[in-house]
């Protein structure tokens, strides 16, 4: 933690922390009035945005739909197809979007031109890279993502079920009324560790899927670290960068949980 001194400092690595000058805020000055940070905070809440409104109930909804399925081998062999994406890489998974929607060649890029009648360039245009972003998330994470709900689930006491049966309850009137109910504090938990990660998109898969092309909708807090810190040599000003990421996903935690105890709901603390 005492590393992010240098946020505060025009931080010269033969300097040190303790011999670098001090320049207070000149890093966050210019970090909120350079042009990148419109578009880098835009971009970034963007895909925030969709994390939230695609990715964030996929879990959920799968273990839901798991959870109503009575033929277990059935279950179980859904259940392991749908864990594996979770064990690659995100240069694996990039590879293979790449090797999908190649210009020309890619069985995926066929198929949509064929559909559209248009020659498409997916993998470079600035209008298909939020989408690929959410689909890779979705296929890689959602999996994973169901053994939390999945566990919830388990807990419910099966006479629940019985008790609401005889009350002449269907198959969606028990899910509403006993299986929502039974994971609602998950729901709760994980939307409050999701609010803390808002800005944080994943620096490894958007530098992967990032080229020349796309890179005007593609740059985010995360990859702007990266090329600000790593490759220009700008230390402080790229730790400024982390710092502000880091106040806000901390402001957004609180917020969160004050929210839920607000409604009632059991927070993180």
């Amino acid at each position: 933690m005492y590393g992010v001194t240098i946020a505060f400092q025009d931080y010269l690595p033969f300097l040190g922390f303790s011999d670098s000058p001090w320049v207070g805020l000149k890093h966050f000055e210019a970090l909120f009035s350079s042009p990148d940070f419109p578009r880098v905070l835009g971009n970034t809440l963007i895909l925030a945005a969709l994390h939230v409104v695609f990715v964030f109930p996929a879990p959920i909804i799968v273990a839901l739909l798991l959870n109503e399925l009575r033929l277990s081998v059935l279950k179980r062999a859904i259940q392991s197809s749908i864990y594996i994406p979770h064990f690659l890489s995100w240069t694996i998974v990039a590879s293979l979007t790449y090797l999908l929607f190649a210009m020309d060649i890619g069985p995926a890029t066929q198929l949509l031109n064929t559909i559209t009648g248009e020659r498409l360039d997916v993998l470079s245009d600035p209008d298909w890279f939020r989408p690929l972003i959410i689909m890779q998330t979705l296929w890689k994470a959602t999996g994973w993502g169901t053994i939390i709900y999945l566990a919830a689930l388990a807990s419910v006491d099966p006479n629940l079920y019985e008790a609401a049966r005889i009350d002449g309850a269907n198959r969606w009137q028990q899910m509403w009324h006993i299986t929502l109910p039974a994971i609602r504090s998950t729901v709760v938990v994980m939307a409050i560790l999701t609010a803390g990660n808002l800005l944080d998109t994943g620096f490894e898969q958007i530098y992967l899927m990032t080229n020349a092309l796309n890179r005007s909708v593609a740059e985010v807090f995360d990859t702007y670290v990266y090329f600000m810190g790593i490759t220009q040599g700008a230390y402080s000003y790229s730790t400024a960068v982390g710092l502000f990421k880091a106040v806000v996903g901390i402001i957004l935690i609180f917020g969160a949980n004050w929210l839920a105890r607000r409604f009632k709901q059991n927070g993180l603390f």
